[in-house]
């Protein structure tokens, strides 16, 4: 089985060999027919005389010389490395598959396959006549002939039993993520997080991979798609297959979901496809079809979980090569597929727009390219940065430190990488400045559901002029870019190794931090407001906050409202009529934070305790509110709640604090009531879901609609559907 490392002759012909196989494959370099594969250069090109009498064949022969491409990135999962043991193992059941004639280390040369192959004479997407596709379900049902005795070793971490699908499926996941995901990380992490695809994504699809039917595990070739598919010249086999660096040993329906994905059929196609499968499977090995039905879902689910990977990096790869706007755009389009299809699997919480797509492209380009981009005009243009004029230059932040962060975002690592529910945030290290700063970018896409009337840049102004005892970034700069995104850059709250993450609360807070957020609090009712909105403090801020609670009801997408509808949730009229039923006590206005949850607040070694991020929320009202939606928003023990309140309400004067336990129950079952909507929006739209307290929230969301309707006072109904329920749950 295989080929040898080289060929050899007796009496010292093996320097004649070495030095006809150099020449052969110097011809090959220079006039071979070339195509790329995963991890090689493919030429093809006829036999020389000496390279003929060397290999025992006719001169003139085509032959194919495979050319390991050493800088190749690791983008597919590989079972085997030695594609001449795969080749040898197939060659009693599909004698037609190509020969490995010569194998070294850094080359191969194959038997030629004579004959076109699928993709010239069918394109992706075009519909495969009904004999084609029988004849491509035949093909993936005789690898099921292959004995097991004859392939290659399997790795250690195969399952044991040779039945197992859902082990099998597991461990394909986890491969996908040793092999390709972790591998590409540093290069590629910043951008993929960016996207929105989490670091830990592909272990969570394993975790939720079902009990699955068992199937008898065989040879399956895991790459077959149209340019692996040759059809010959004499019809004699009608196909056959090419490539086999892929194959592996498994779950036969894993082939099947491989070549449904790949083969890019039209969708009325599938069906099609999958009973020409299950009845040439069934013919071989009728246990392989046990579970089709319900478990072929799963295998398409992960390929196309896996797929995003090598897209979107042979998209950003492709603009290294060259950058133009048609590549841009290809690469651009080829990533905004490849989330659409990963986007159920992988959980992603929404898919960025094309423009969105486009810039993070271009932005990791930029930074990655090694000054090899060819719109060298465009690439400046990228770290432009318009200054807001309300901003003045900060004197120990200039504008050759804006452009040098702008240059360092695009190459950051994932782990410096945050979706915030209304901002891209990126750390980077400015060397020009000694220390660490957050680019904070409106992620456009996003629509807001709360309010947000202050500028977060002006507040966070007004708080360092002010020289209260509140710890909260400093805001450094704030302009446009040219592709029209707003970028401020603030001081970095986290540790000095910004590779290390921040510390936040998730858990609750300890007894010292408690005490420094109440101390904080009580701070900000020493700020001038006044600075920031002169009419704010004026009336009475619990009706202002029921207005705005009915407003944001009226605004919900249509599909939001009508699942709001179907659960029993008022609509803003309605809505409006039960707030009313309530009402608090007057009291006096303090600038708030608004959004003081586990990760708006980052663990600090000092008397504040903890740091005060993301303002962007910043409201002018009643300064109880700030401690109830806090307690809303952070899982908080009674001990450590009923310490807060004794220590808020003996800081501050009565004027801030009066009647404050009679009014504490309306604002806990306002934040609920709150909760019910948002969170069911962002379950319908998948808007903000990729921040941590959004999907833990949104994960129990059966909770809060009880408890929601419950303070209105209505009725939880059981929904027409049942099955609505159970999806909810």
């Amino acid at each position: 089985m295989g080929a040898p490392s080289y060929p050899s002759r007796p009496g010292g012909g093996h320097d004649r060999s070495a030095s006809v196989l150099e020449d052969f494959m110097r011809l090959a370099m220079e006039r071979g027919q070339a195509a790329r594969g995963h991890h090689n250069n493919n030429y093809v090109l006829p036999l020389t005389e000496d390279m003929a009498r060397l290999l025992g064949r006719e001169a003139g022969t085509s032959v194919t010389v495979r050319v390991r491409r050493p800088e190749a990135l690791p983008v597919v999962i590989r079972t085997w490395q030695d594609e001449a043991e795969i080749l040898g193992a197939v060659k009693g059941a599909l004698p037609n598959a190509p020969e490995c004639l010569v194998k070294r280390p850094d080359f191969a040369i194959h038997s030629f396959v004579e004959g076109v192959p699928l993709s010239s004479a069918c394109r992706d997407g075009k519909p495969l006549d009904r004999l084609l596709i029988e004849a491509l379900a035949g093909l993936l049902a005789q690898m099921a002939r292959v004995p097991r005795e004859a392939l290659p070793g399997l790795p250690p971490v195969w399952p044991r039993d040779d039945m197992d699908s859902q082990g099998f499926l597991r461990t394909l996941i986890h491969l996908a993520d040793r092999q390709i995901r972790r591998p590409n990380w540093g290069a590629f992490g910043g951008l993929f997080a960016a996207l929105g695809i989490r670091e830990g994504a592909l272990d969570a699809l394993a975790d939720r991979i079902p009990d699955m039917a068992r199937r008898p595990y065989s040879l399956l070739h895991a790459d077959l798609h149209r340019d692996n598919v040759i059809v010959s010249y004499s019809g004699v086999p009608p196909l056959i297959c090419v490539d086999w660096e892929l194959a592996t040993y498994g779950d036969p329906l894993h082939d099947l979901a491989t070549h449904l994905v790949r083969m890019r059929y039209p969708a009325h196609q599938w069906d099609e496809v999958v009973d020409a499968w299950a009845g040439a499977m069934g013919a071989v090995r009728p246990a392989a079809v046990n579970g089709l039905a319900d478990d072929l879902r799963h295998y398409v689910e992960f390929e196309r979980a896996q797929s995003v990977f090598p897209d979107v990096i042979r998209a950003a790869l492709s603009l290294v090569e060259s950058l133009s706007q048609q590549r841009l755009d290809r690469a651009t389009a080829r990533v905004r597929l490849a989330l659409d299809a990963a986007a159920e699997p992988l959980r992603l919480a929404g898919v960025p727009r094309d423009a969105e797509i486009e810039r993070l492209l271009f932005r990791w380009l930029v930074a990655h390219g090694d000054g090899r981009i060819g719109d060298g005009a465009r690439a400046a243009r990228a770290f432009d940065w318009t200054p807001d004029r309300r901003v003045p230059e900060h004197p120990g932040f200039p504008r050759a430190a804006v452009r040098e962060a702008l240059l360092a975002e695009g190459a950051a690592p994932a782990g410096r990488v945050f979706k915030g529910s209304g901002h891209l945030n990126t750390v980077v290290a400015v060397p020009a400045v000694g220390h660490p700063v957050v680019l904070r970018r409106k992620r456009p896409e996003v629509r807001r559901g709360q309010w947000g009337f202050l500028s977060e840049h002006a507040v966070l102004r007004v708080l360092e002029e002010s020289a209260v005892a509140v710890a909260a970034p400093r805001l450094l700069a704030l302009g446009c870019t040219p592709q029209g995104d707003t970028v401020a850059v603030h001081t970095y709250a986290g540790p000095r190794d910004i590779d290390r993450l921040p510390d936040h609360p998730v858990g609750g807070l300890r007894p010292h931090e408690a005490d420094g957020l109440v101390d904080q609090l009580c701070a900000l009712t020493r700020v001038d407001y006044k600075q920031l909105d002169p009419a704010a403090g004026e009336g009475w801020y619990y009706r202002w906050l029921c207005e705005h609670l009915v407003s944001l009801v009226r605004d919900l997408p249509r599909e939001s409202q009508q699942l709001a509808r179907h659960l029993g949730l008022p609509d803003g009229d309605r809505l409006r009529l039960i707030l009313a039923r309530h009402e608090v006590s007057h009291r006096t206005s303090a600038l708030l934070h608004g959004d003081l949850s586990p990760g708006n607040l980052v663990r600090r070694d000092d008397g504040l305790a903890l740091t005060l991020i993301d303002w962007e929320m910043a409201v002018v009202g009643d300064p109880l509110y700030d401690l109830v939606r806090h307690m809303h928003l952070t899982p908080t023990r009674p001990e450590i709640r009923e310490r807060m309140f004794r220590r808020w309400e003996r800081r501050l004067p009565a004027e801030y604090t009066r009647n404050w336990r009679r009014d504490l129950p309306v604002y806990r079952w306002l934040e609920t009531v709150r909760s019910a909507y948002l969170e069911l929006d962002r379950l319908v739209t998948g808007a903000s879901l990729s921040v941590p307290e959004a999907r833990r929230a949104a994960d129990s969301y059966v909770m809060t609609l009880t408890a929601a309707m419950a303070s209105l006072g209505l009725p939880t109904p059981q929904p027409a559907n049942p099955y609505l329920a159970r999806a909810l749950a």
